[in-house]
């Protein structure tokens, strides 16, 4: 079970990774104690709205898409998204006849089915919650176990959920591809659009992330197969993260994105990478 509160603590694992911020740095550096950054980065705990911002501050990232994010961690940790129970039915009149006859032994019997039926729901709630929260808790990998101290031997369990051909097309933060990811190539465009070429060992995949998109900005990726793209459709798109799908790549595959800005005067440009090598970037010919 995936659910925002595993996403949030993966993206913020990211962030944290690609700034090179270790629990003690961040400690040094927030407000927040380095035993609460390491509950916040496996997940034993929900980070304060604040601590989002101070990290996504400290890796020098837009906020927005993680602060959206952690609205819906957190209506999910508080219980304000989950549907009230109604009442169950009332099962004897407000005024009740001193004379009426007892219950029925069938009467009695589906009392009893509906009790079980409560006491299995219960536990299964249980397992689910208890189970999400050791996912998660196994997020953090052997080296901040040890900063955190927690035993070296527990083991990452959460791993993606695609690899290769099965991740062609797919989102990397729902397939959890987005953990620790390589960064293939970074390009600013003339319009001043960040465009970044990601790739995932464990996934066997890459992708394209781009902020700082004004909207009707698309950004495309392709690594020789089919060709994947995201558009920016409004102002909240523009104003944070966005991502492409997925596309599937190997040792030594060129993966090429491509930025064509909403002006139809601007010049559509094109950032490349080898898996393994360094990037490489293009532009189309200026009209004469």
């Amino acid at each position: 079970m995936i659910t925002e509160h595993t996403r949030l603590v993966a993206a913020l694992r990211e962030l944290r990774t690609g700034a090179g911020l270790s629990l003690a740095a961040l400690a040094e550096r927030t407000p927040y104690s380095k035993s609460s950054w390491e509950r916040y980065l496996n997940g034993k705990s929900l980070p304060p709205r604040q601590a989002v911002r101070e990290l996504c501050r400290l890796a020098n990232e837009p906020d927005g898409r993680l602060l959206a994010l952690w609205e819906i961690a957190e209506s999910q940790w508080s219980g304000r998204a989950a549907t009230p129970a109604s009442a169950p039915p009332t099962e004897e009149p407000t005024q009740r006849n001193p004379q009426q006859s007892p219950p029925s032994a069938g009467t009695g019997w589906r009392r009893l089915g509906r009790s079980r039926l409560l006491v299995v729901l219960a536990a299964a709630y249980t397992v689910i919650v208890g189970g999400v929260a050791v996912l998660l808790f196994l997020l953090l990998p052997d080296s901040e176990a040890q900063e955190a101290g927690q035993p070296a031997s527990v083991p990452f369990s959460l791993a993606p959920q695609c690899h290769g051909a099965a991740c062609e097309g797919r989102d990397p933060m729902r397939l959890i591809c987005g953990i620790d990811p390589d960064t293939l190539a970074s390009y600013r465009t003339a319009t001043g659009a960040h465009i970044e070429l990601r790739h995932s060992r464990k996934c066997g995949a890459s992708w394209a992330r781009s902020w700082g998109t004004e909207i009707g900005d698309r950004v495309d990726v392709t690594a020789g197969g089919p060709t994947h793209g995201v558009r920016i459709r409004n102002k909240d798109d523009a104003a944070t993260f966005v991502y492409t799908e997925m596309t599937e790549v190997r040792p030594g595959s060129t993966v090429r994105a491509c930025f064509r800005p909403a002006s139809a005067d601007g010049e559509r440009e094109c950032v490349e990478a080898r898996v393994g090598k360094a990037a490489t970037t293009t532009r189309p010919p200026s009209p004469q």
